[in-house]
C-alpha cells in the first residue's frame, strides 16, 4: 500500500494550569504533528513535543524538518518499508528526535491501521494497564496537598512530585503528602537535575522514613559518577531521565556500577518507538526497570508510548499524563483512564481518531 500524502503543521495549545519545574514555568505548548495518507485512504497520525532545555530542539524546528523535501519523498514509498523508512530517516535527522519521534509515531499508526492490528499487537502486548502517576509541579505545601486531592478525586492513586528549587520545602512538602494521604498513595519525585550531592543525601536521609517509590534524575547531567557514593538501594530508586537520550547512554549506564536502578523512556528524547525499544532492551538486560514518561503532548504520542510500554516486559511505571494538561488536542480515544490505570483499547494503529 503506497503513501500518497503526508501534511505536517504546528499548533500552539494551551494548558490547563501553568506548572514550575526547577528550571522553568510553563503555561501552553507547541506541537508538531504529522500526518502520513495511504492510498486507501487510512491516515496515520505522528506528533513531536520535544524540550528544547532537555534536546536541543524546537517544534518550530521540527515542523520545519518535517516540511523538507526528504519527507515529502515519502510520497510512494509503500508503508511495508515504514522500518526502512524511519531508519533512512534516522540518517537524515540525527539528534532530533523531536522530528524523528512524529515521523516514527505517524508511519507506526498507518501501518497498523493498513494490517488491521493494535502497535501493541504488532510487538506482543505483555501487559493491559499500569497506573499513571499525575505530577504536581513545584509550589508550597498547602498547594501541593489540595492538587493531590483534586487528583485522588478523579481516582488517581499515585503523585509525582517536582522537585529541586529548595530541599527543606521539598522534604516539607513530602512529609505532608504522606500526612495526609497515609501509605494508600503512591508518590513518585523529580528533581529535575535541581539537587547537588549533599542536597540529595540530605533530601534522602529526611525522607528515608517515607516509601518514595522512585527519584528522577536528581542531579545535572553529566554527574552521573557522583551517585555511585550512594549504597546499591538508594541508587535503585533513582530514575535516570534527562541523561538517558538514547540507547547509547542506556547502554553506558548500564554497564558496570549502575547509577540508576530504572530507565525514564521518553519517545521525545530517543526518537520514537525503534528508539525506545532499543532503550527497553538494553534496560532489560541489565535488569533495569522502566519508567515511560512524557512532556506536554497529545494524545497521539502518549498513545503510542503506551503501546510499546505494554509491549516491554520490564515495564514497571508509567507517567503518561501529558495530554491530561491540554485545553484541546488534535485526536481523541487511544485510551481510557480506568481507576488510575491507563488501558489502550487495542483498535489498529493507535486506535484514536481526529476530532
Amino acid at each position: 500500500m503506497k503513501i500518497v500524502a503526508v501534511r505536517a503543521y504546528l499548533k500552539k495549545m494551551a494548558l490547563k494550569k501553568p506548572y514550575t519545574i526547577a528550571y522553568n514555568t510553563f503555561s501552553d505548548v507547541s506541537l508538531a504533528f504529522l500526518e502520513i495518507e495511504l492510498a486507501n485512504g487510512v491516515v496515520g497520525y505522528g506528533s513531536g513535543s520535544p524540550a528544547e532545555e532537555v534536546v536541543g530542539e524546537t517544534t518550530e524546528k521540527t515542523v520545519a524538518n518535517l516540511n523538507t523535501d526528504f519527507v515529502a519523498q515519502f510520497v510512494d514509498r509503500d508503508i511495508r518499508q515504514f522500518q526502512q523508512i524511519i531508519f533512512e530517516s534516522n540518517l537524515q535527522f540525527p539528534h532530533l528526535p523531536g522530528t524523528m519521534a512524529a515521523i516514527d509515531i505517524a508511519l507506526h499508526d498507518a501501518f497498523g491501521k493498513w494490517m488491521g492490528i493494535s502497535v501493541a499487537s504488532f510487538y506482543g502486548q505483555k501487559m493491559n494497564a499500569l497506573p499513571t502517576s499525575m505530577t504536581i509541579g513545584i509550589k508550597g505545601v498547602d498547594e501541593t496537598i489540595e492538587e493531590a486531592k483534586e487528583y485522588a478525586a478523579m481516582g488517581f492513586k499515585v503523585f509525582k512530585v517536582k522537585t529541586g528549587l529548595d530541599v527543606q520545602e521539598d522534604i516539607e512538602r513530602i512529609k505532608g503528602l504522606y500526612k495526609s494521604f497515609g501509605a494508600d498513595y503512591t508518590i513518585r519525585v523529580d528533581a529535575n537535575q535541581g539537587y547537588d550531592l549533599p542536597n540529595l543525601q540530605q533530601f534522602l536521609k529526611a525522607t528515608a522514613g517515607y516509601p518514595l517509590e522512585l527519584i528522577e534524575q536528581p542531579l545535572p547531567v553529566g554527574q552521573e559518577k557522583a551517585l555511585l557514593t550512594l549504597s546499591l538501594t538508594e541508587r535503585k530508586t533513582l530514575t535516570a531521565d534527562e541523561a538517558l537520550k538514547d540507547p547509547l547512554a542506556a547502554l553506558q549506564f548500564a554497564a558496570g556500577d549502575q547509577p540508576f536502578g530504572i530507565y525514564n523512556i521518553k519517545l521525545m528524547k530517543c526518537g520514537g518507538l525503534v528508539g525506545a525499544k532499543e532503550i527497553a532492551s538494553i534496560a532489560q538486560h541489565a535488569k533495569i526497570d522502566l519508567f515511560w514518561g512524557c512532556n506536554d503532548e497529545s494524545i497521539i504520542s502518549i498513545t503510542a508510548a503506551l503501546h510499546m510500554a505494554y509491549a516491554c516486559s520490564n515495564t514497571k511505571y508509567i507517567d503518561l499524563d501529558g495530554s491530561f494538561d491540554l485545553m484541546e488536542d488534535l485526536v481523541t480515544g487511544g485510551f481510557e483512564v480506568k481507576e488510575g490505570c491507563l488501558v489502550i483499547n487495542n483498535e489498529p494503529g493507535f486506535g484514536f481518531t481526529k476530532i
